[in-house]
């Protein structure tokens, strides 16, 4: 069979394709993105010893399949982590394969891509949403939908910081700055928008302050996975009054305060891999005295409107998920991972790229979904190759 030669033409495909996708189905990102990956790696010659990175992400998941041996589910852990692992294996092909490849210029898919995508998601809001209606067979918008647009805002989200970086005019830049802000803001996806502002503050820091800032920043955010239990729990313990929150993130405020309580009967070897969908007592509903706790008496009725589980699939923030499931050894692991990542993170655009990302993860989805990580995989190995990137001619 003959060698697909050019790897580095699967990431700008999918750089191209995939905000456009996220707009219309999220859904696809996975396939996608497994098939990106697996187009490049088909590229590798023979296989390396893996690097610092993959090597600790390996750890992780070996971890996770371990944790089957006390998981509350051992038969999801095991297959968990397996799923993990073999997606770890396949991106460092991808990446062994591209380093090893030619360099090619993505700077026009992904400009092009992240344009299309912002084009695509303010059109659709402002026709009010009849084209993602239209994707899915649908005459009208319902509230269920809405749940859609969270991952086309992370993609805007994450690539922005990326696409102000690269070796293009000014004005390309401020139509992408515009655009993607103009849809991110547009959407229902407040840790969309808080991460874009993250990730654009990551890029100025860096932009002045070199690699030291970016290596402050992935510092920062290792301590983050290791000490977020005891920050969060510090502040959690003095009941503060959240009525101040709209309803959505109240919610979170008391899954975070049930899973600390979790977390403190096994410290050390967590729950298992992915059990967060299955903790005692998780599926039930919030009851008054907790609310009353966090002064969201008044906000009783959404509460038993939306039937507001204590810890409903993820725990909405990774770092609370890992200590959860994999106990201090996971979050050791998790912090090696998250400081190895953006260690190398140090240019303006990647370490942008890197804290947007962090943030997101701190606010929404769960750790293992596997868009989300297949996405943050392509992230990773786009940010790299960009640094290999031709001049333009």
């Amino acid at each position: 069979m003959r060698r697909f030669r050019d790897p580095a033409l699967a990431l700008g495909l999918f750089l191209a394709v995939a905000p456009i996708a996220a707009v219309l189905q999220y859904r696809a990102l996975a396939p996608l993105a497994l098939a990106a990956l697996a187009g490049a790696a088909l590229a590798s010659t023979r296989p390396r010893q893996p690097g610092l990175v993959i090597s600790l992400a390996l750890a992780l998941m070996a971890w996770g399949m371990v944790s089957a041996l006390w998981a509350v589910e051992p038969g999801r852990s095991l297959f968990e982590g397996a799923r993990m692992a073999a997606l770890v294996l396949l991106a460092a092909a991808a990446g062994q394969a591209l380093e090893s490849g030619p360099p090619r210029r993505l700077s026009p898919w992904l400009l092009g891509g992240l344009l299309l995508g912002a084009i695509l998601a303010i059109a659709d809001q402002q026709s009010g949403h009849w084209l993602r209606a239209m994707v899915r067979g649908r005459r009208e918008w319902d509230v269920v939908m809405g749940f859609g647009l969270k991952p086309a805002a992370t993609v805007l989200a994450l690539l922005l910081p990326l696409a102000l970086a690269l070796p293009i005019g000014r004005a390309w830049k401020a139509l992408a700055l515009v655009l993607a802000l103009a849809g991110i803001f547009g959407m229902p996806a407040q840790s969309a928008k808080i991460g874009v502002v993250v990730g654009l503050a990551a890029f100025v820091l860096v932009w002045l302050g070199g690699r030291l800032a970016a290596r402050g920043i992935a510092l920062a955010a290792a301590l983050g996975v290791l000490l977020t239990p005891l920050l969060l729990g510090a502040i959690l313990a003095r009941n503060p009054d959240v009525s101040a929150m709209q309803g959505s993130a109240a919610h979170r405020v008391m899954i975070w305060d049930f899973t600390l309580a979790r977390i403190a009967e096994r410290p050390i070897l967590g729950w298992g891999m992915e059990a967060a969908r299955a903790i005692p007592g998780g599926e039930a509903q919030i009851a008054a005295e907790a609310l009353q706790r966090f002064g969201l008496g008044s906000q009783r009725e959404w509460f038993e409107a939306v039937r507001a589980q204590r810890l409903p699939l993820h725990t909405h923030n990774g770092a609370l998920q890992i200590w959860l499931e994999l106990g201090l050894v996971g979050a050791l692991l998790a912090t090696a991972v998250v400081l190895a990542l953006g260690w190398q993170a140090t240019s303006p655009g990647s370490a942008g790229a890197f804290a947007c990302a962090i943030a997101i993860a701190s606010l929404s989805y769960g750790v293992w979904q596997g868009w989300w990580l297949c996405l943050l995989a392509m992230l990773a190995l786009v940010s790299r190759q960009l640094t290999r990137e031709p001049p333009p001619r």
